[in-house]
C-alpha cells in the first residue's frame, strides 16, 4: 500500500512538473508573439490596402471568394453599412435556381470576355459565375456569418430581397449545390475537375467555363467550403427559425462520406480527385501521389481531421515546402501536374503548384484551434518575412525563383495575414 502511494506521489509531481512547464513555455512562446512587431507591421500595412472591394487596385471585379477572405480586415477600416451593401449585392443578383455568382462588376467595365447576366434589383452592376467552381455560394455565407461576428449585426439576416429574407435565401443557395452540384452516388458536393482550390480545368478551351470537355469530380476544397457554410450557418440564424432540411444532419454526413470516400488512412491525406465520368489525365499519371495544401487546410477548418491527423498533414506541408528553396505552407500542390497532363497552366506557375499565402495563411488558424501554437507561429513568419521584404501583398509566389508575381496589391493576400496574426495575438492576450 505504502508503495502504491508513493508510486502515485511521484507520477503526480510528475505531472504537476511536465504542467508547469508546458505553462512556462506558452507564456515564453506568447511573449515573443507580443513583442513581435513583424505582426504589427503587417496587419498595418494589410489595413491600408483594405479600403476597397476589388481583388487587388488593378482589378474591377468584387469576387466573393476573395472578398470572404479579407472582409474582416475591410471592417476594421470602412464604414459596416458599406461592407453589408457589398454582401448584399451577391443576394440581390442571386440566381432563381439559387446560385451566386462569381463577380460583381459596374457594367461599364463588363469587358472581361465573361457571359455576364444582370438584375434590375441591381442596376449599373453586372455579374459573372466562373462555373467549373463550386465555392461561390459557401464563400458568401460564410463572409455574412464574419461580417456578423465583427459588427454584431443580426438584422442583416431578415433583410427582404424581392419578399424573401437573406436567409432563405441563404439555404436557396444551399439547395442549389444540393440540386446542381451534387453527386448523389457519393453523397458530396462536385465541381469540374480543376487543381487543389483553383479555378482552371486541363481540358482545352477557355479554363473558367464548363465545356464538352469537362470531366466532373470530387474534391475536398469544395466539400469543406460547402460544411463551414452550413456551419457558419446554422451559428448565424434565430434558434426559432425553421430551416428547409436538418442542415446538421447534412454537414454530418458529407463529413463521413469525406471519410469514406477521400481520405487516406494509410497514407493520411486527401485524394485528390473522385472523377463522375472518367478522368481528364492519363492513365499512366498517378495523381493520387499530389498533395493537395489549400483543400487540405479547408479540411481541417471544416473540422474532418483529429489531431493527429492535422499534426501529419501539417507535417507533409512542411517537409513539401522544404525540398524548393523558396516555398511556404502556402503551395498549391506539390508535385505539381506536368504540363502534358495540364496544358492550360505550367508546372509551378499560378495554381499549378506556385505559393499562395492566401491558402497558407488560412492554416494558422486550424493549427491555433489545435492548440498547435509554436507550429503556427513559425509557419506564418515566413510568409509575413516574404510580404514586407517584396513591400507589397502578390497573388502568388514562384517557389524555384522567390520571384513574386501577379499584382502587388491582392487584398486576398493582406486579408489573410490580418486575420492569422489577430489568430496568434488572441492566443497570446490569453497566455
Amino acid at each position: 500500500m505504502k508503495k502504491s502511494l508513493l508510486l502515485f506521489s511521484a507520477v503526480f509531481c510528475l505531472l504537476q512538473l511536465n504542467s508547469a512547464a508546458q505553462v512556462a513555455d506558452s507564456a515564453e512562446l506568447a511573449r515573443s508573439i507580443r513583442s513581435d512587431k513583424r505582426l504589427d507591421t503587417i496587419q498595418a500595412r494589410a489595413i491600408q490596402l483594405l479600403t476597397g472591394f476589388s481583388a487587388d487596385t488593378s482589378y474591377d471585379e468584387v469576387w466573393i471568394r476573395d472578398f470572404n477572405t479579407f472582409i474582416k480586415g475591410a471592417l476594421k477600416i470602412q464604414p459596416k453599412e458599406k461592407v453589408r451593401n457589398m454582401l448584399l449585392m451577391f443576394f440581390k443578383i442571386q440566381g432563381d435556381d439559387g446560385n451566386i455568382v462569381d463577380g460583381v462588376v459596374d457594367s461599364a467595365q463588363a469587358n472581361g470576355g465573361y457571359q455576364y447576366c444582370y438584375s434590375a434589383l441591381l442596376p449599373g452592376w453586372a455579374a459573372h459565375k466562373n462555373t467549373v467552381e463550386t465555392d461561390q455560394e459557401s464563400s458568401l455565407i460564410q463572409a455574412v456569418k464574419k461580417y456578423i461576428d465583427v459588427t454584431g449585426d443580426q438584422g442583416i439576416l431578415f433583410e427582404c430581397i424581392k419578399a424573401k429574407t437573406i436567409l432563405q435565401r441563404m439555404e436557396e443557395s444551399f439547395s442549389y449545390i444540393l440540386k446542381e452540384r451534387w453527386s448523389e452516388q457519393y453523397g458530396l458536393v462536385k465541381g469540374a475537375t480543376t487543381i487543389d482550390w483553383g479555378d482552371v480545368q486541363p481540358e482545352k478551351g477557355w479554363g473558367v467555363a464548363v465545356n464538352a470537355h469537362t470531366k466532373w469530380a470530387i474534391d475536398i476544397y469544395d466539400n469543406a467550403m460547402f460544411v463551414m457554410a452550413i456551419h457558419d450557418f446554422l451559428a448565424m440564424k434565430p434558434k426559432d427559425y425553421q430551416t428547409q432540411q436538418n442542415w446538421a444532419v447534412l454537414a454530418s454526413t458529407i463529413k463521413t462520406n469525406v471519410r469514406k470516400h477521400l481520405w487516406m488512412p494509410e497514407i493520411q491525406k486527401y485524394r485528390p480527385h473522385l472523377y463522375l465520368d472518367g478522368s481528364p489525365f492519363s492513365k499512366t499519371f498517378n495523381e493520387d501521389q499530389i498533395l493537395y495544401a489549400g483543400g487540405s487546410v479547408c479540411a481541417i477548418l471544416a473540422g474532418f481531421n483529429t489531431l493527429k491527423e492535422v499534426q501529419q498533414i501539417n507535417l507533409q506541408l512542411v517537409a513539401a515546402a522544404a525540398k524548393e528553396k523558396f516555398a511556404t505552407i502556402g503551395f498549391t500542390v506539390y508535385p505539381p501536374y506536368p504540363e502534358s497532363e495540364f496544358p492550360n497552366m505550367l508546372p509551378y506557375s499560378y495554381q499549378n503548384g506556385g505559393d499562395w499565402t492566401w491558402f497558407g495563411g488560412r492554416m494558422i488558424s486550424g493549427l491555433i484551434t489545435h492548440k498547435l501554437v509554436k507550429e503556427a507561429y513559425a509557419e506564418l513568419m515566413p510568409m509575413v518575412d516574404r510580404a514586407i521584404v517584396h513591400k507589397g501583398f502578390y497573388e502568388w509566389y514562384n517557389v524555384q525563383t522567390g520571384e513574386a508575381k501577379g499584382s502587388g496589391d491582392f487584398r486576398g493576400e493582406a486579408g489573410v495575414l490580418f486575420d492569422a496574426v489577430e489568430s496568434l495575438k488572441r492566443w497570446a492576450a490569453k497566455n
